[in-house]
């Protein structure tokens, strides 16, 4: 049987396209469905293209329901991916999938994580501290922003004339070639 995989994005969703990509044609494992608390998240084109089923949410109801717990129960998800999802993880959703939920984070964390730090934000951030090295993390979630263990990390140079738009290229680079090898090593130890 399949591993199944659910992806929660907010936005334009370019890992989430990865990851979609990277399991089309698996065997051994599917995307079979997107989540999304935002109706105009460019992720649910996306999910659609690849004719992958959508849900979206309010925030109500992901904090005060068992929505979508229960919706990812139904559909036997063995993995949660975090491609960009901007809320925190309410805790029925934590202790419904235990060590089975993880997040990719465009910062070598521990630096550069917390409440607020995603995308510019965070690479404006690393060249304002002046770091020579910046890369990205995936890593298990928990209940506070950018703190479960880390499963992975992949570095870069940052370069004395890199801007922000370079910064953000070389990471999303990282992101999209690590993110769905990470999650298929991960995938086959849930067997």
């Amino acid at each position: 049987m399949k591993k199944r995989i659910a992806i929660f994005a907010s936005g334009s969703g370019s890992n989430a396209q990865k990851i979609m990509e990277h399991f089309k044609y698996a065997d051994h494992a599917e995307v079979a469905i997107v989540l999304s608390n935002n109706p105009d998240a460019y992720v649910l084109q996306r999910a659609d293209n690849f004719e992958i089923p959508s849900h979206l949410f309010d925030k109500t109801a992901f904090y005060e329901t068992d929505e979508v717990v229960d919706l990812l129960k139904r559909l036997e998800i063995d993995l949660v991916v975090l491609a960009g999802f901007l809320l925190l993880v309410p805790d029925n959703l934590l202790r419904a999938f235990p060590n089975k939920i993880i997040n990719i984070h465009p910062a070598l964390l521990p630096k550069f994580g917390g409440k607020g730090m995603y995308g510019d934000r965070v690479h404006k951030a690393v060249l304002s501290a002046g770091e020579k090295e910046h890369g990205i993390t995936i890593h298990f979630v928990n209940e506070h922003f950018d703190e479960g263990e880390h499963i992975y990390q992949a570095r870069f140079t940052v370069e004395e004339n890199d801007t922000l738009e370079v910064i953000k290229f070389k990471g999303q680079q990282l992101e999209h070639v690590h993110y769905p090898k990470v999650i298929e090593n991960l995938l086959k130890k849930y067997n």
